[in-house]
C-alpha cells in the first residue's frame, strides 16, 4: 500500500504518463491517424505502380501502332468500328457490356 502511495505521489511519473496518453490518443497526430495515413500511403503507392504499368503498356501500344499498319487497322476496326467499303459489320453485344 505504501508503495502505491509512493508511485501515485510521484508527480514526474504521473506527468509522464499523462503526456504519453495525450500524445498517443488525443493529439492531432495520434496513433489511429498515423495508422490510417500509412494505409492510405500504401494504397497510393500501389496505385502508382498500377498507373506506371498502364503507362508502359500504352507506350508500347502506341509504338506498335506507329510502326505497324496491320496493328493500326486492327485497332481502328476494334475500337472505332471502322470497316472497308465492301464489307458488312456485325456487332455482337454480350451481357457484360
Amino acid at each position: 500500500m505504501r508503495y502505491l502511495k509512493k508511485i501515485a505521489g510521484n508527480k514526474y511519473l504521473l506527468t509522464g504518463i499523462a503526456f504519453a496518453i495525450w500524445m498517443l490518443f488525443f493529439d492531432r497526430n495520434d496513433i489511429p491517424l498515423q495508422i490510417s495515413r500509412l494505409n492510405e500511403l500504401n494504397k497510393l503507392q500501389n496505385s502508382e505502380e498500377v498507373m506506371l504499368n498502364k503507362i508502359k503498356d500504352t507506350h508500347a501500344e502506341l509504338n506498335n501502332l506507329r510502326n505497324s499498319p496491320e496493328t493500326l487497322e486492327k485497332y481502328a476496326r476494334e475500337k472505332y468500328l471502322m470497316k472497308r467499303p465492301n464489307e458488312d459489320l456485325f456487332i455482337v453485344k454480350t451481357d457484360s457490356e
